[in-house]
């Protein structure tokens, strides 16, 4: 009798295998630390952003989702999150739920990658290859897409009548996908070279941290809170170098001082909440209508202000000044605002505002004097019958343009009337 012995082929055994388990090792233990260096920076960004906070780590989630399956590049994600929100998230009064929704869109986006590199075939030690780079540049659109529509929609859908795409901008896009870049590179040098060279990722990712933070508390100390636009302070040095820069080509500028009519009525009638509206609504005329280059700020109450730069002699004789006023004029006329009351949804119509302007250098060389002047073009339109435009280019003060006097605020509500 012959006993006879098959060897069989062992399958191997399914499971993470040696590399990727040092690969994810690897991102969550540097994203850790570099949440640990950065958090005292990361805790103040979170806390002063706006709109949608763009926190840096996408450069560790990023580099797990082109050298990992997704199941594990998701892994990483959940531990890194849950990592930033005990150090970074709770301790600035972020809700559990809206760290769940984040580390759950990341997720989605890491399975978008997953679907790029499937697409060109490419796994994780070809990324430096044609093929390999052309995954890489896919799969960032992809994940900036997919993680930036879900997060700016949630935002969207719970403030009811924001912007989405000033939202979308104020979640400074350039900077996640700069981010997500230096994810692209640390997968590469991680894929092709040994982990320790990753240590040279931490220095600049810092020294962006820090210039991020810088560039946002300057926004916030420059900005006024109610409307967007820039605080006296900021306006006043912002004028002062566009009269410097005006000078120095010479060109021609000017300053306008608007004021609202019959303002103090909408405070007194239907509180201040109200009249914040009317000035945030007001605000965003400013911003639509003036170029680029000029400067709009709110001067305190509801007087606002606002610098042209840049204007040649032949448009200053066509009338350019009075244009932009006029316009700005009309757009507010036509404002309708939908107010939420207690008493139900209100309608603020027919507001207006008075606008006096001066022109640099003929009414004055200095920004004092140019305010001076532009605040009696100002009174001129107010003693004119409001809702009109003054200009002054020097010499004594212009007829007030033929504009009917204007009513007060009027308030048309589709619910019950406030007594």
């Amino acid at each position: 009798m012959t006993l006879v012995i098959v060897d069989l082929p062992r399958s191997a055994p399914a499971g993470i295998g040696s590399h990727q388990a040092f690969v994810m090792t690897t991102l969550v233990v540097a994203a850790a630390i570099h949440a640990e260096l950065s958090i005292g920076a990361e805790r103040v960004r979170r806390r002063i952003a706006e709109t949608r906070y763009v926190d840096l780590s996408s450069v560790w989630t990023f580099a797990a989702a082109l050298l990992l399956p997704p199941l594990l590049a998701g892994a990483a994600v959940v531990i890194t999150y849950t990592h930033l929100y005990f150090r970074v998230f709770r301790p600035s009064k972020t809700p559990p739920h809206r760290q769940i929704f984040s580390t759950s869109t990341v997720v989605l986006a890491i399975y978008a990658v997953a679907g790029t590199r499937t697409l060109f075939d490419v796994d994780a030690g070809l990324l430096t290859t044609y093929r390999g780079m052309s995954a890489l540049v896919l799969g960032l659109l992809a994940y900036t897409t997919v993680n930036t529509l879900l997060v700016v929609s949630a935002i969207r859908l719970s403030q009811p009548g924001s912007s989405f795409l000033r939202i979308l901008a104020g979640g400074e896009i350039m900077l996640e996908v700069g981010t997500l870049c230096l994810g692209g590179l640390a997968a590469v040098v991680l894929g092709s070279a040994s982990a320790f060279v990753l240590l040279l990722m931490f220095p600049p990712l810092l020294l962006l941290e820090q210039s991020t933070l810088v560039r946002q508390l300057e926004a916030r100390a420059t900005t006024d809170a109610k409307t967007g636009l820039l605080n006296p302070d900021a306006w006043r040095w912002q004028t002062t170098t566009l009269l410097r820069q005006a000078r120095r080509d010479g060109r021609i500028a000017a300053v306008l001082i608007l004021d609202l009519d019959h303002f103090k009525q909408v405070n007194d009638r239907h509180g201040h909440l109200v009249g914040d509206e009317v000035l945030h609504a007001v605000a965003q005329v400013l911003i639509h209508e003036v170029r680029e280059n000029d400067r709009a700020g709110r001067f305190g109450g509801e007087e606002f202000v606002i610098s042209l730069g840049g204007l040649s002699e032949s448009a200053v004789r066509g009338g350019k000044v009075r244009d932009v006023a006029e316009r700005i004029r009309a757009r507010v006329e036509q404002l309708r605002l939908e107010v939420a009351t207690p008493e139900g949804p209100l309608t603020i119509a027919d507001i207006s505002i008075s606008v006096g302007a001066a022109v640099y250098p003929s009414a004055g060389t200095e920004l004092t004097e140019l305010l001076e002047v532009s605040d009696a073009a100002l009174y001129a339109a107010k003693r004119g019958g409001r809702n009109q435009v003054q200009v002054r280019y020097g010499g004594p003060p212009l007829t007030p343009s033929p504009q009917p006097p204007t009513p007060p605020f009027g308030l048309r509500s589709t619910g019950r009337s406030r007594p």
